[in-house]
């Protein structure tokens, strides 16, 4: 993959609020200085931006848009989340409670 897609790639990621002003100004200093990626504060980067990207979603969204955040953030589709969740809630119970936690701890995008 060349730069340019590179750029294009991590410009997609901040516009979706994956990447925050920082992690997106970082991200494109290491491509373009050609920086090695393999240090051990990089290496979990990614990790936490992922995490501090969840938002719930206003389009995707049945109940209260959890699923939908959580298949934009992993790259899963929402449905696979959707049944996750049932299954959950069907054998443990645990799934409607975490829903409902998510639904009110996450932000809406």
């Amino acid at each position: 993959m060349n730069d340019a897609e590179e750029l294009g790639k991590l410009a997609d990621l901040h516009a979706r609020g994956v990447l925050s002003d920082e992690e997106f100004a970082k991200a494109k200093a290491r491509l373009l200085g050609g920086q090695a990626a393999s240090s051990s504060s990089s290496s979990t980067a990614p990790n936490l931006g992922a995490v501090n990207g969840l938002r719930r979603s206003r389009v995707d969204r049945w109940v209260g848009g959890v699923c939908g955040g959580i298949a934009r953030t992993t790259g899963l589709d929402s449905w696979v989340w959707r049944l996750i969740f049932t299954v959950l809630f069907l054998a443990f119970g645990s799934g409607i409670l975490l829903y409902v936690l998510l639904w009110i701890f996450v932000p809406e995008e």
